[in-house]
């Protein structure tokens, strides 16, 4: 159980420490460290999303047909449509950017800003779920380590994403600790998220493959739909190409040798 909940809050103390970044912060956050921190980002994720979810869920599979793929690519394209109906639906305002998305709303700005966020970190907080009550069902290959590993990989990923929201809501005027505050919080829907799987495990063990890769097409869908285009965009590319080197790397070397 404490390992179980350790787990759980790794993710949010990854966003906690990116977020306290503002404390040392004098001035905007430089282009080239925002490029490289999205891309490292992306990378986690997108490794994530293959070794720790997609692959396990087509190995769940044991029939040897050809459409032992399907409960995988079913999964990740309802995971892909979740994603982009909550996109649709819900009013957010993304960083950087002056017209709101979804819905039309009378929000402010700040809560605007936090939704667009929480649209970000749901996927990660459902992988973390899954990927916990895959190591606990017994019925996948996914151990107890691997699972640790995704927290991990995730919690790495939300150091650089806490940063990303606090500095430039410092260089937005708002105070240090207001900015501080909201860039953590921005991470709480992750454990609430992966809480919420855990206490639906039960019910969810039989279509465990479809959970798994619907987990992964969600993930896909931020990287695809937000980060990629914000770290391809205007000046110093490259960088962010490095960044998401070291990124999938990184997490694709947590999963296999913790797995």
């Amino acid at each position: 159980m404490t390992i179980l909940v350790i787990g759980l809050l790794i993710p949010l103390l990854g966003t906690m420490l990116g977020s306290a970044f503002v404390f040392m912060m004098k001035g905007e956050m430089s282009v080239r460290l925002q490029k490289a921190l999205l891309g490292f980002a992306s990378g986690v994720m997108v490794a994530a999303s293959v070794w720790s979810l997609l692959i396990p869920a087509m190995e769940m599979e044991t029939s040897g047909s050809a459409w032992a793929v399907m409960p995988a690519a079913v999964g990740f394209l309802l995971g892909i449509g979740f994603l982009l109906l909550i996109d649709e639906l819900t009013p957010h305002l993304h960083l950087g950017s002056s017209k709101p998305e979804g819905l039309r709303s009378h929000l402010s700005r700040t809560a605007m800003l936090a939704l667009a966020v929480t649209i970000h970190n749901l996927p990660e907080g459902m992988a973390v779920g899954v990927v916990f009550a895959g190591a606990d069902s017994g019925v996948t290959n996914i151990s107890l380590a691997s699972a640790i590993a995704v927290s991990l990989g995730i919690a790495i990923q939300n150091v650089p994403e806490g940063a990303i929201i606090s500095m430039p809501m410092r260089a937005a005027g708002n105070s240090r600790w207001r900015s501080f505050l909201i860039g953590s919080l921005s991470g709480a829907v992750e454990p609430i998220g992966a809480l919420a799987v855990l206490l639906l495990s039960s019910l969810i063990l039989p279509v465990l493959p479809y959970m798994l890769a619907f987990a992964a097409g969600a993930m896909f869908y931020v990287v695809v739909e937000e980060l990629i285009p914000e770290a391809s965009s205007g000046q110093h590319t490259n960088v962010s190409t490095i960044g998401f080197a070291i990124g999938f790397v990184l997490m694709m070397v947590l999963d296999v040798v913790m797995g």
